[in-house]
């Protein structure tokens, strides 16, 4: 199998452009072109990761911590991350982050945290701004329904539950080609005043490219007029943390030792109890101390998350409680997600879980 077919699965159920701006999600070594006949699922893509795919005969690391994070100007095995790099460059084993993209959709990281806690009604925490964008063209009326089809196949006029989603006016366009032209209506050199629909409907940023393509094969025309607008508009779909609740009350101190025990944590840092039970329960994968206020506003009990600072728990503020986990506990269940997602896609294809423990805390 090639690297592409692979890595195109992964950003069709978890799209780049969902990444966080920090971010580096996506392919930090090899080319797509290249041969894979098996690959690695970890949490962090380290050395000792790196020697075991040498080990295995995996040539392909898929992590959800990207190795690089920001422009590298050496590469003299001076740093852990320089030696990951060239190691993995010398053994041609490609390396695939998965990371802030992964966190942002409904069944990524954090669905799998409410998941192994048994939580229900799972929705989105704090919606991504920036993921919806509209585009407006406008063709010949006979043909506006062809290519309103088009682009609904590509991926447009999907809002919430509903689909094939748009708004059409009629009008007059009007346009004038020159001796270079063959207009679709009309002839050169003449002004031509042709009944055409204004179509207006939205789509996904990830999908762009795909629904621009869609548009040109449907529409009629040499040239095709198109607008496309960012707004301001979420994909309740698509953001950080989660928001969900517990089937019925419990005790806020059993449902921390639940919690403990379900995340395989060492240790679970909590802030002082609001009330003695709870039910609604807000939580992010790694550092979430960033989504604190909007667990607080979506009427959260508990906020799970990681990498909490001591003045930080001041912030709970007798509005919530926040339950630290450490970020490696947090996460460390995103290994089995890819593992299921990767076999299931592609059942004849080696896909093995890393061996290797990468947390580095430990505990006593």
């Amino acid at each position: 199998m090639k690297l592409i077919d692979l890595t195109s699965y992964l950003e069709q159920i978890a799209p780049l452009s969902y990444q966080e701006e920090y971010d580096n999600a996506g392919l930090i070594v090899g080319n797509f072109d290249q041969d894979i006949t098996k690959a690695i699922i970890s949490l962090d893509c380290t050395e000792a990761v790196v020697d075991e795919a040498i080990r295995v005969g995996a040539n392909l690391i898929v992590s959800h911590h990207p190795i690089v994070f920001k422009g590298m100007k050496r590469f003299n095995g001076n740093s852990y991350v320089e030696r990951v790099v060239m190691k993995a460059i010398k053994h041609d084993i490609a390396l695939y982050a998965i990371h802030t993209n992964l966190d942002s959709v409904m069944d990524g990281v954090n669905a799998r945290i409410c998941d192994r806690l048994g939580l229900i009604n799972q929705s989105i925490l704090s919606p991504k701004q920036g993921t919806l964008k509209k585009i407006v063209t406008f063709c010949p009326t006979a043909q506006a329904a062809e290519v309103r089809e088009a682009l609904f196949v590509a991926g447009a006029g999907r809002i919430g539950n509903y689909s094939e989603c748009s708004f059409n006016v009629d009008g007059t366009g009007t346009f004038k080609g020159d001796d270079n032209t063959s207009p679709f209506a009309g002839v050169p050199g003449k002004l031509q005043l042709e009944a055409e629909v204004k179509i207006e409907t939205i789509y996904p940023i990830h999908l762009e490219k795909k629904i621009i393509a869609a548009l040109l094969k449907a529409h009629p025309y040499e040239e095709v007029a198109y607008d496309l607008y960012p707004i301001s508009n979420v994909l309740p779909q698509v953001g950080s943390g989660m928001i969900a609740e517990l089937e019925e009350e419990v005790d806020l101190i059993e449902f921390l030792r639940h919690l403990k025990q379900s995340m395989q944590a060492g240790v679970v840092k909590y802030t002082d109890p609001v009330k003695e039970r709870i039910k609604k329960v807000a939580v992010c994968g790694g550092a979430g101390g960033f989504l604190l206020r909007d667990a607080i506003r979506a009427g959260a009990d508990v906020f799970i998350t990681a990498d909490y600072k001591y003045h930080e728990f001041f912030d709970a503020d007798g509005q919530i409680v926040i339950a630290d986990i450490g970020h490696f506990e947090s996460e460390q269940f995103t290994s089995e997600l890819l593992l299921e997602k990767l076999s299931k896609k592609f059942p004849t294809f080696a896909v093995l879980l890393s061996r290797v423990k990468t947390n580095p805390v430990n505990y006593l």
